[in-house]
């Protein structure tokens, strides 16, 4: 059994070039491969709200965004450059 069970898992970052497409399908000559992510949640029980931590491949944070309960959501989008 390997012991990756705490590495944080790599996903592929995309981004659609084109968003009048409609459904749930997407072209892949539509889509720009923009590098890796890593995602966390932290949830806080008291008060019914989560927190994804969007970073890069070298754990920068890049987005943060705040998820209640009733389904409402704001986002922080940091950019560094």
């Amino acid at each position: 059994m390997p012991n990756n069970k705490f590495e944080d898992a790599l996903m592929k970052d995309i981004f659609t070039k084109h968003k009048t497409h409609t459904g749930n399908l997407i072209k892949a000559s539509d889509v720009e491969f923009k590098g890796y992510t890593k995602i966390s949640v932290e949830e806080d029980e008291m008060e019914g709200v989560k927190i994804y931590l969007k970073k890069d491949a070298n754990d920068v944070i890049k987005e943060i965004k705040f998820v209640c309960s009733c389904g409402q959501s704001k986002s922080i989008i940091l950019d560094y450059e």
